[in-house]
């Protein structure tokens, strides 16, 4: 069976996303789902998203990386599935959607899509490093000359090592350019490679800068090899709310796959 398909991308982290309103694709097909993110025998992607319908919200995102296994929250992901939801005239400018780890509100102004992050409470400071789930969870370490470092041998050695279970993590390798603007290099789990960007990942370093007194702006500019964006949120006494994620999101073309 041909489906249709449409391949988006945010600050470069690119995505294939299915309307499957009418329920076409089979989710558990994780092996065809591998197969299409493939970028050598496949579409290519970094990840997989499923638009379905939901009773309570706009709609529902259903997210899996580009292994074919069914993952936690993707924050550009999220932001162009909402673009999507534009195109397909289910929303105009604002919508409320459901995840994996929850709602999500979000708002298209100027072009840009704005996501509403989940609340943060818990950031665990290391000697080395900082820990917190911002969807997914985050590996977040300072290092010195990011654009030579080797993101890929050493987020891996992180991901798989000591410090996380088998589940591992993302990581995350920051460097700061000036007092409210911050380089980012993220090693994706399930992609198991660097990608251009990380929306949850750009989210996690800009708290754990902000909690680490890296910056007192409570807008923050996170340079990534794909691109630009901005996270703004609220610090209160015991968490981060108002969590916002922004930056472009773009449909790059469309077309149909074997299923």
């Amino acid at each position: 069976m041909k489906t249709p398909f449409y391949k988006y991308q945010g600050t470069g982290n690119d995505f294939i996303i299915v309307d499957n309103r009418l329920q076409l694709i089979d989710k558990n097909n994780t092996k065809r789902i591998a197969e299409v993110c493939d970028r050598r025998f496949g579409i290519g992607a970094d990840g997989f998203i499923l638009l379905e319908n939901d009773s309570n919200t706009d709609f529902k995102m259903v997210y899996y990386n580009a292994d074919g296994n069914e993952s936690s929250m993707c924050g550009n992901g999220g932001r162009c599935i909402v673009a999507f939801a534009k195109y397909l005239g289910i929303i105009v400018s604002e919508a409320v959607f459901v995840a994996v780890d929850g709602l999500h509100q979000a708002k298209i102004e100027n072009n840009m899509v704005q996501l509403q992050m989940q609340e943060v409470s818990e950031i665990k400071s290391f000697k080395d490093h900082l820990f917190l789930d911002t969807g997914s969870p985050h590996h977040v370490e300072l290092v010195t000359d990011l654009p030579n470092f080797d993101v890929k041998a050493s987020g891996a050695k992180i991901r798989y090592g000591e410090l996380y279970d088998n589940a591992g993590s993302n990581v995350n390798f920051v460097e700061q350019l000036a007092d409210s603007s911050f380089a980012v290099r993220t090693y994706e789990r399930g992609v198991e490679d660097e990608t251009l960007s990380c929306g949850t990942g750009v989210t996690a370093v800009a708290l754990a800068m902000h909690n680490s007194a890296k910056t007192a702006g409570e807008e923050i500019q996170l340079k990534t090899r794909g691109g630009i964006l901005k996270v703004r949120f609220t610090r209160t006494d015991n968490a981060y709310k108002n969590i916002w994620l922004i930056g472009p999101a773009i449909q790059v073309f469309k077309g149909e796959i074997e299923w």
